[in-house]
């Protein structure tokens, strides 16, 4: 029985399931630049994905918005 957990530390983001969403599975894969770095270049790395992950985020939620009055909901 495999009982690895996908997300643990040291897996490669590119083995990880698809979340449904090409832009999101995207940044996630960009963490893969990680590998063979030095610790002290990790953060830029991480506040590149971060980013990306937020404004997909965004565009959600606005996409999303019960307020919006173009919206026919």
């Amino acid at each position: 029985m495999d009982t690895e957990d996908p997300g643990a530390p040291g897996q490669d983001p590119a083995d990880q399931p698809p979340t449904g969403d090409s832009r999101v599975d995207d940044a996630v894969a960009a963490l893969g630049r990680l590998a063979g770095k030095p610790p002290e270049e990790h953060v830029a790395v991480l506040e590149e994905v971060h980013g990306r992950l937020r404004d997909i985020l965004g565009e959600i939620t606005e996409k999303d918005d019960p307020n919006d009055p173009s919206d026919p909901r």
